[in-house]
């Protein structure tokens, strides 16, 4: 017997957080008891959802599925929207078994890569925290900040929810500038804030024109794929995914604003002044970098 969460989650119901709330609201039931969290079951007891009674077994045996989806500008990474936007949820091909659950989200005005999962126990462990978990983004700005700029934003800068940071910023090429040459840089970070590259880059005094996430972990937005299409994982990448996150596990140093002489010796990469730009090399396993918009 396993955690009630964990359970539902492996049967592709929902992410375990989800399922917690479910619980917490007495709306799962376990061979006729409210449960509570901390419950366990096997997948031959008796477990309602609202009353309904819900089939483990049949779902226990899939393999769990992968789906890279290119979301495009003006969709919400939501299964419904009160304002009727176009949702992520309705482009999607249906899954083998299950339904699936979203690796964390991106806002309406975010385009990219996005993991989807019929794996709620993948999909807990790829959003937690404790997985750190890198995310890589294409930023297009208003404005040109300066090296100054660049070392404060990894060094690190207080939001209204705490102190954030990029772990790594490099600057794009001028062939590779975004809209109307606006400066292009890409930046990584291993949390998953509510919109925490915009705010970071707000908090210095820039606004982010185009905001384009390149790479989730190991698995990279892969170069022909298009805005509206998908794409399912074959079992490798799966496995590489899954072998990325059981190599996480050391502390990383805590996103805190360091003093000043720290800040002075923070690495921006890419252009330096008087040198031509470098690029980051984000490694991944699916796909190459996405062509320049």
């Amino acid at each position: 017997m396993i955690r009630l969460q964990k359970l539902l989650a492996a049967a592709g119901l929902g992410s375990r957080r989800t399922i917690e709330e479910w619980i917490r609201a007495g709306r799962v039931s376990v061979g006729g008891r409210v449960a509570r969290l901390g419950d366990r079951a096997a997948s031959a007891d008796e477990v309602r959802l609202d009353g309904v009674k819900l089939d483990l077994q049949c779902a226990e045996p899939a393999s769990p599925e992968l789906l890279l989806y290119y979301k495009r500008l003006g969709e919400v990474t939501t299964r419904s929207d009160p304002q009727r936007r176009p949702t992520v949820f309705g482009r999607l091909p249906p899954p083998r078994s299950g339904r699936w659950i979203a690796v964390g989200r991106l806002d309406v005005n975010t385009a990219g890569l996005l993991l989807l999962t019929t794996d709620g126990a993948l999909a807990h462990r790829l959003m937690h925290p404790s997985s750190e978990v890198e995310r890589e983004y294409r930023v297009c700005l208003r404005g040109r900040p300066g090296p100054q700029v660049l070392r404060q934003l990894l060094s690190g800068v207080q939001l209204e929810d705490g102190p954030a940071r990029f772990d790594r910023i490099s600057a794009e090429g001028p062939d590779d500038e975004g809209a109307q040459g606006r400066p292009a840089f890409r930046v990584v970070l291993h949390e998953g804030r509510n919109r925490e590259v915009r705010r970071l880059w707000s908090a210095v005094g820039f606004e982010v024109s185009r905001l384009l996430r390149i790479r989730y972990g190991p698995v990279e937005l892969p170069r022909d794929l298009r805005p509206g299409e998908a794409r399912r994982a074959d079992p490798a990448l799966i496995a590489g995914l899954e072998r990325a996150l059981r190599a996480t596990g050391q502390p990383r140093p805590p996103s805190r604003p360091r003093d000043r002489s720290a800040g002075r010796g923070a690495r921006v990469e890419g252009r330096r002044q008087g040198g031509p730009a470098r690029r980051s090399r984000a490694e991944g396993l699916a796909g190459g970098r996405p062509p320049s918009k």
